[in-house]
This record gives structure tokens, sequence and C-alpha cells, in this order.
């Protein structure tokens, strides 16, 4: 028998970047969390402790950094893509890499009914996302969001499952539904013909189909949901080639009143935040081909 190196990668995980762009009075910030991944022949570090082949975490840190102030933030998107295309063309032996992106949002603070120049509130929001893959030739863009959090009234029902000795949830035709949706998705051919994609757009636009989405579905369950969501997704924007969401169902239970004498007519009830349901699932387009290497070291997902 013989014990072999298998797949590895190494990188900076989670590098602290705040730009701020001062070319017109009306500041932009960019608020990141970065991390790194290169793939490549690295065999002889991990097996004789040869670092010869090893761009070290912290200058890949530094990258981060200058590339900032030489070029900029933009979009996470492009950002991640000018990273990778660095990494894997610095070095023969670096053949792929993984460039993780977090972004946080920050809203102008309004004075006097308008957007201050240089200060900011924290937003409560989700936060966007993006995972850029270069292996070899081929570059992958995953981008997302996080941290989504919806709730409907009614709307929403959850009845015909099986039943046993150990269920004691009961049916019903009317009930609150809240989630917390993470959503990923994968855009279709990245290169030079895409450069000038306009992710800023699409960042906005496939949140809003998801929010409307689900106010509009009357839902049947939480995965006929997921799977209404990410069909209006591939149906409204041709550059997405697949998406994968997860889906905590946040429940919201009635609570018993009849010991105090009172009914309760759907308006009383108590949130819990553990145990949950989660619900997770891809839905994608079946004449393009699957990209895993896309997903390779993104968890959470199916």
């Amino acid at each position: 028998m013989a014990i072999v190196l298998g797949p590895n990668q190494y990188g900076k995980a989670e590098v602290r970047l705040v730009h701020v762009d001062r070319s017109t009075p009306a500041h932009l910030i960019s608020d990141l969390t970065v991390s790194t991944a290169l793939r490549g022949d690295f065999a002889a570090a991990h097996t004789r402790g040869d670092n010869s082949h090893v761009l070290a975490t912290d200058t890949q840190k530094n990258v981060v950094y200058a590339f900032a102030r030489e070029g900029g933030v933009g979009e996470i998107e492009q950002f991640a893509l000018r990273l990778g295309r660095h990494f894997t063309a610095t070095h023969e032996w670096i053949t792929g890499a993984r460039i993780e992106i977090e972004q946080s949002a920050w809203d102008r603070i309004n004075v006097g009914g308008r957007g201050h120049d240089h200060s900011f509130v924290r937003s409560g929001g989700s936060s966007r996302t993006t995972v850029v893959t270069v292996d070899g030739d081929d570059i992958h863009v995953v981008s997302g969001l996080a941290g989504l959090v919806v709730l409907k009234t009614t709307g929403s029902e959850f009845h015909g499952f099986p039943r046993d000795r150990y269920t004691t949830l009961a049916e019903t035709s009317d009930r609150i539904l809240a989630t917390e949706v993470t959503a990923r998705w994968r855009y279709l051919g990245v290169g030079p013909e895409t450069s000038g994609r306009d992710f800023a757009r699409l960042a906005a636009e496939i949140p809003r189909v998801l929010v409307e989405t689900f106010a509009s579905l009357h839902s049947l369950a939480l995965q006929q949901t997921l799977h209404q969501l990410g069909t209006a997704v591939l149906t409204a924007f041709p550059e997405v080639a697949e998406i994968r969401l997860s889906m905590p169902n946040k429940h919201h239970f009635l609570v018993d009143l009849e010991p105090f004498g009172l009914d309760n007519p759907d308006c009383v009830y108590v949130a819990t935040d553990r145990p949950y349901g989660r619900i997770e699932g891809t839905v994608l387009r079946d004449d393009v081909p699957p990209a895993p290497v896309a997903w390779y070291g993104t968890p959470g997902f199916c």
C-alpha cells in the first residue's frame, strides 16, 4: 500500500479590506473580506518541506491591498477576476486559484433629505458574495448573497405529508413562512468576451426577482418555493447557468392561549431559532455542462 498526497490548496483567509474612492466629492466605500486559495504543484512542500513553490500567504494578502490601490475595487467579480488571473500568471507551478469575496453594504446617511457625501451607516440587509475560480484556461464566477431574511404572514400551506407514530406536526392551510436565503449562482462563460458584463446590475436585479417571487408565490412547501425562486432567476437572466439555494425554515408557531381564556385567530406566534428545517437545492439548465470545480470548497450546499 502506498500513501500519497491528495488534492490540496492553500491561501490567505479573510483579508479585511476597506477601499475609499475619493475621485468625486461623494465618496464610494467598498468593505470586503477576501480569501485566496492557490492550487498547483505544491507536493514538495507537503512531503519534503521544500517551499520553493510556495507563494507566501502574506504575499497573497499584500497583492490584495496593492491591487486595490493600483486599480481600485469596482465590482467584486471584476476584482476577484483580476486577482485570480494574476496569481495563475505569476508562477508556472500555480495552475489554479480560488478567490472568495464577501462585501458588506454601507448606506449613505440621509441629512436633510440628501445622502451625505462621506458619512455612512451599516446596512442591515444581506451581504453580496462572489467566488472566482481559475482552473487552467477555464474561469468560473459564482456570485450570490447571504442573510436575505424574508417573511410572509399568509399565502403558505403545508399538508399532505406522511404520518407515523412519531409525527406530531399538525397540517395547515395557512401559516407564516419565513426564511433566510443564501443563494449562489454560476454565470455562463466568463472570458474576454464577458469582461464588460454588468455585474452591478445583476447583483441588484437577481435579489429583486428572488424577493418578488417569494412574495407572489402561493407556497405549498418551502421546497416548492425554492424551486420557483431558482426557476424565476434562470428565466429572467440568460447569463446564469445554475443557482443553488439554502433556505432554513424560520418557524413561527401559534401560541396556545386557551389557559388564559383567550382564542388565537392566527395572530399571536412564538418565533423559534432552533431547531429548524433546512431546505437546499439546485436549479439548473439541462443544456449547460456542469462545472464542479466552480463549487469546490463552497460549503453549505448539496
